[in-house]
């Protein structure tokens, strides 16, 4: 796991890539250490993607080579998923990291009162790598058009990097695996996504294609956003002043509903 925990803790972005009975699929995420494991602390924003990976296998991976990591990495295995409902691990263990590298953190809960004021921002649920029980390097992703591809090996999440001279939103697309070998699909499930943000990470997007994957053709299903610019992270362009209160204010109602919720069930 020591490789894979040096690159994680030295860059700033990340994904986690996972399979299920729905199909293959990953996020975006901040890197972090707990207990001195890789992991990430998801808002409540996120609680029911969060909560759907426990008891699964999970893919961590650091793909892009402008966040930081200077290579790229992949490792998989069995995950623990800790609802910090207080936050008291996530502020005691893991604000400093996130505001370091997180922009949105750093305002949000870098202080005792900017915490209060946004109390809704502390609670977190961690997702942990317990173990890893597969590790291996990745071509980076070094330009918008790169992707990571997630499918179905064994019950387990198979991580690639491809890229397609373009990204349509239907039909079919021409992958090539970054690393140079064939993709070699045999019409399986398949989810290719990459991410990008605006230098003060208020935008962070996910843009995605889904479909069946047969040799080095996807036929898409579904497809959400685009690549924009020329870099991994893009950039996106900043919100306006009036985008970023709306953001903030939807992001702050999805986070307290879901903080609402979990108390009911803890209380039942």
């Amino acid at each position: 796991m020591t490789e894979l925990i040096t690159v994680w803790q030295r860059s700033t972005v990340a994904e986690l890539s996972w399979t299920s009975s729905s199909g293959p699929s990953g996020i975006p995420v901040v890197p972090l250490m707990w207990r001195d494991t890789p992991c990430v602390a998801l808002p409540y924003s996120m609680a029911g993607t969060a909560l759907s990976l426990r008891g699964r296998t999970v893919a961590f991976s650091v793909s892009a080579q402008d966040a930081g990591g200077r290579s790229a990495v992949v490792g998989t295995g069995p995950v623990e998923v800790v609802e910090d409902l207080d936050g008291s691990e996530f502020v005691e263990h893991l604000v400093e990291q996130e505001a370091i590298k997180h922009p949105p953190t750093r305002l949000r809960a870098d202080s005792l009162i900017a915490r209060r004021e946004n109390w809704w921002w502390v609670p977190r649920l961690i997702v942990s790598l317990t173990s890893v029980e597969e590790q291996r390097e990745l071509h980076p992703r070094t330009r918008a058009e790169d992707a990571l591809l997630v499918r179905d090996r064994s019950g387990r999440p198979e991580v690639e990097v491809v890229t397609a001279k373009e990204w349509s939103s239907s039909g079919g697309l021409t992958l090539w695996a970054r690393g140079g070998a064939p993709l070699e699909g045999r019409g399986e499930p398949a989810f290719v996504f990459a991410h990008q943000y605006s230098p003060d990470f208020e935008r962070w997007e996910r843009w995605s294609r889904s479909g069946l994957l047969t040799g080095d053709s996807l036929t898409v299903t579904d497809a959400e956003g685009a690549p924009v610019g020329d870099a991994p992270s893009g950039p996106l362009s900043p919100y306006g002043l009036l985008e970023r209160l709306s953001n903030h204010r939807s992001l702050a109602r999805t986070c307290r509903s879901a903080i609402a919720q979990a108390e009911s069930r803890r209380d039942t």
